[in-house]
């Protein structure tokens, strides 16, 4: 496969970019994210040699950055399929909802002792909720206790 120099794709794209009319290439600006680092840089350069400026050129957004959440654990199970199930409750009811340590346990159970159980989190502003949807689950799929007293 042969490679491309970028000094020549730069070059080449500067032509075409010289080329097109303002308002095509104020189209293109408005999808700078989806062009490679030499075509945006050409982009630039051909806006600025004809002092164009088309609102603020933002850099595309590093699909490898992380959105930090304030996750907070709600509950801790020794059994992954319960811990499955909870998560599946909350994802219903729109709550988004992570396990953490199931990976260790799904390799081997006994794992679970050591890690101190499967943990099911939720994010900080959702604890509330969260623990409305399962008490209100648990209580409605629970069987009434059987009376054990003499009548």
């Amino acid at each position: 496969m042969a490679m491309i120099d970028p000094a020549q794709e730069r070059q080449r794209l500067a032509e075409i970019y010289s080329s097109q009319s303002d308002g095509e290439l104020e189209q293109l600006a408005g999808k700078m994210s989806e062009l490679t680092d030499a075509a945006r840089e050409a982009l630039r350069a051909e806006l600025a040699r004809r002092g164009l400026y088309v609102g603020h050129l933002d850099e595309p957004q590093d699909s490898k950055a992380e959105e930090f959440r304030d996750l907070v654990p709600i509950r801790t199970f020794w059994n992954l399929l319960e811990a499955e199930l909870a998560k599946g409750l909350l994802a219903a009811a729109g709550i988004d909802a992570f396990l953490f340590d199931d990976n260790m346990v799904r390799l081997d159970w006994f794992n679970a002792n050591a890690l101190g159980g499967v943990k099911l989190r939720v994010d900080a502003d959702m604890v509330e909720e969260a623990n409305r949807v399962l008490e209100e689950n648990v209580s409605a799929d629970a069987l009434p206790e059987e009376d054990d007293s003499p009548a």
